[in-house]
């Protein structure tokens, strides 16, 4: 006696895959925003807390490279095992070296803006310098450090390991 054929495996329709593409972007984008956020709180507040209230009220250089070491330490642990949980993993010494570089890179881009609208267009009033700076600089800076984690620090899990490509797909349902 045979057996009967087993049932087609649905597959899902373009759109459908195209959501759920979206979807997962949209959770880590959202995501990505709330680490960043708390990095943000982190330095800014240790920043002011060792300059007004610690023993670095005479060394604002030391204070800032201290809360941005912290912020971007709590950035990289709260991305790796929130917002990139479900994507590849490398050896934790190489991402976090890689996290620091193209953060790195981030502000080299917030810089290039604040420097081309300050000395290229003469825009110097403190309300240009804060625009190009920490609206145009910071957001685009922003832009690259989603892209480049998600391309090189937190790596897309290969499509035939399928054990770790299921778990990132249930991770990547799971809400925010």
């Amino acid at each position: 006696m045979s057996q009967p054929a087993p049932a087609p495996v649905a597959r899902p329709s373009l759109l459908e895959r195209l959501r759920g593409s979206l979807s997962a972007l949209y959770r880590e984008i959202a995501k990505f925003g709330v680490v960043g956020a708390f990095a943000f709180v982190i330095d800014v507040g240790l920043f002011n807390l060792l300059m007004y209230v610690g023993p670095l009220n005479d060394k604002p250089l030391t204070a800032k490279a201290i809360s941005v070491i912290a912020a971007t330490t709590f950035a990289y642990f709260g991305n790796r095992f929130w917002t990139f949980r479900h994507r590849g993993r490398t050896h934790m010494g190489r991402e976090y070296l890689l996290f620091f570089a193209l953060n790195g890179v981030a502000m080299v881009i917030a810089l290039t803006c604040l420097w081309f609208s300050h000395y290229a267009l003469g825009l110097d009033s403190p309300l240009a310098d804060n625009i190009s700076a920490n609206v145009i600089g910071v957001g685009l800076g922003t832009l690259f450090r989603f892209w480049s984690y998600r391309t090189w620090v937190f790596p897309a899990i290969p499509a035939d390991d399928a054990a770790d490509r299921e778990l990132a797909e249930r991770d990547a349902a799971t809400p925010i």
